[in-house]
Formats: C-alpha cells, structure tokens, sequence
C-alpha cells in the first residue's frame, strides 16, 4: 500500500511539473496579447502566444506540443482565408499576370542574391545561407534544407526569425500608414459570438480532413493550402458557410504563434549566437529589398502600402495570412501572389540552391 500511494504522489508531482511551463507559456501569452490589443497593434492574438512562447524557449522552458492541434489550427487559418478570398482569385492571378510575375520572381531574387553574397563572403556556410534567405513556408525550407546538407539548426533560425521579424515590420507597416486597428481593441472583440452549430461543426471538420488529405497527397504546406482551396470552392457553391467564432481562432493563431516562438530554444540562440548579427543584418537588408519590390506595386499598380508590404514579405505564409486578415489588407491580393510565390521556391528553391552552390564554389554541394 505505501509503494502505491508512493507512485501516486509521484504521478501528481509529474503532472504538475509537466503542466507548469504550459501555465507560464499561456499566462504570458494572455498577458502580452492584452498589451497588444490594448496599443492596438496589429495580429495581437498571434504576436502575443508568438512572443510568449520566445521568452519561455530562450529561458530553458520545455513544452511538449501536440502537433496535431497545431496542424489542425493551420487548417482553421485555411478555413479563415477561404471565407475571406472569393474564387475569382484564380482569374485575378490569371489577368494580372505580369505583375504577379515580377513582384514574385522580383522576391525570389533578391533572396537567391542576398544567400549567395552570405555564402561567397563565408558569413555562413554556403548552402545554409541559401536555404535560410528563401522565401518560402519556413518549415518547409528547414526540412529540405537538411536533404541538401545545410545546417538545419542554422537555416531554422534564419526563417523564424525572418517570420519573426516580418510580422513585427508589419506593425509598424500598419501604424505608419494609419490602418484603423480599433475593430480588433478588446472592448470590440466578441469572445463569444452566437454560432451556426453545424456550419461550425463542417468549418472543423474541413480543418481537420484538409491536413489529412493534404499529407496523403504529400501536398507541401497543404495543411494551410488545402482547406483554403477547398473551402473557398465550397462556399463559392454556397456548399457550406465557414464559422470561426473569436475563441476558435484566438485557439488557432496562439498555436501558430506558439509554433513559431517555442523554436527558439537556448540551444539553437547559442548554436546561432555566433551568426546572430549577419542573420539580422542580413534579415532587414531582405525585408528592405521587399520592401522596395513593394513600392514598385504601390506606384505602378496602385496597390495599397500595407498589402503591397505583406504580399511582398518573406514571411511565413500562414503568419502572413494572419496579419493580413487581422490588419485590414486585402486578403485576396495578399494570399494570391503570396500562394503563387510559395509555388515559386518549391520547384526552383532545389535547383536554384544546387546551381547557385556549385557556380559559386562553396565546397560542399547540395546532396543530389
């Protein structure tokens, strides 16, 4: 009898020190996502879980995170763009072409250029700084890295840190030009919205069948880009209607956030320690480029400052989504040219890598 209750009183203490840093990383993402929402800036209920789950990483806090809510949130954010993008994108992409063409290619540029001058003036090692400067999902990027022989802790921190900083750029995107961000203060949110019990049960289970199908297709970033393809056909059919109330969402974008933020471990800020200033510089010099491919857009398209910015960004494409649909671009504009440039660097990011690498001399070539 004591070796039970022995073990019963280890299994509590376990579970209460397994449960600790998940109260700290959630109390602190309430916290500093009220500090948003209260200065009104921008994607606060992302920047928040975001940040939050920086300091609980870099401080040596452990969370054990359950992948499969974090996919099925990516489906929700899908789910959020398709009720916000009308069908007609595809014809949009179609009629305007060339300028998805150039602004998309403009980016993939600037990346390559920005990667081979890192690698050629040995800042980095040369495969790694060409993987950690492209422009695509930052997952994605991390994973095929690793099959061309970088430093994938390296290249990870790279594309977090660029999501990181885009977002925070994005911010200040949307103060400098004066979006009104007071529909999304605290006093204007409805946590708890009355819902549509079956559109939301349908909303869910797209969320969750989009991810599935999407890895048994082996679609990359499929778990964001099929729910949102699917979703957008259906409600164009009036086939469903998609139901996110706040809380769902908050559920969501703190899962993305909490994603990107918890990568950021001691281990891989000291592996990058050494790296940190060229990887910052080097962050700012490409948003900046982007930032100028931006106002090509704004002056000869006449597209808006800030979604000409987030559908230029080198950023994450679910974080981008998320900006965009809390900061009053247009969501449309945004996910289209930023879809088709997600596109882009999946067929040209390995053979660009691998023809950039051997003209360029580094030493060690991708893998084949």
């Amino acid at each position: 009898m004591p070796d039970k209750d022995a073990h019963r009183a280890s299994r509590r203490s376990h579970g209460r020190a397994s449960a600790r840093p998940w109260v700290s990383l959630v109390g602190l993402s309430v916290t500093i996502g009220a500090a948003l929402l209260w200065i009104h800036a921008p994607a606060a209920l992302l920047l928040g879980p975001l940040l939050a789950g920086v300091v609980l990483a870099a401080n040596g806090g452990k969370v054990t995170f359950p992948v499969r809510l974090f996919v099925v949130s990516q489906g929700l954010i899908g789910c959020l763009i398709a009720r916000m993008v009308p069908v007609s994108i595809v014809g949009d992409i179609l009629r305007h072409w060339p300028l998805f063409t150039v602004g998309v290619l403009a980016v993939v540029a600037a990346s390559s250029l920005l990667g081979w001058m890192m690698g050629r003036l040995r800042l980095l090692p040369g495969t790694t700084a060409l993987w950690g400067s492209s422009p695509g999902a930052a997952s994605i990027m991390t994973i095929m890295a690793e099959d061309y022989g970088a430093d994938v802790r390296l290249v990870a921190f790279m594309q977090y840190f660029r999501v990181l900083a885009v977002a925070a750029v994005a911010a200040l995107v949307a103060h400098i030009f004066g979006v009104d961000t007071t529909a999304h203060a605290p006093s204007s949110i409805v946590w708890f919205p009355p819902v549509d019990t079956l559109s939301l049960v349908e909303t869910v289970a797209l969320a969750v069948a989009g991810p599935y199908l999407a890895k048994v297709l082996r679609i990359p970033a499929g778990a964001f880009l099929v729910p949102m393809v699917i979703g957008i056909a259906l409600v164009h059919f009036d086939l469903m209607r998609i139901e996110l109330p706040t809380w769902l969402l908050a559920g969501a974008y703190a899962f993305v956030g909490w994603n990107i933020g918890l990568r950021f471990t001691r281990p891989l800020l000291i592996h990058a320690a050494r790296s940190l200033p060229v990887v910052v510089a080097f962050t700012l010099i490409l948003i900046a480029l982007c930032g100028a491919v931006a106002g090509v857009l704004v002056v000869g398209a006449g597209v808006d400052p800030l979604t000409a910015y987030l559908a230029t960004s080198p950023g994450g494409v679910d974080s981008v989504a998320i900006i965009s649909a809390s900061s009053g671009g247009d969501v449309s504009f945004v996910m289209a040219m930023q879809t088709v440039r997600l596109i882009a660097v999946l067929f040209l990011g390995p053979p660009l890598t691998r023809f950039l690498a051997t003209r360029a001399g580094f030493g060690a070539d991708p893998k084949s």
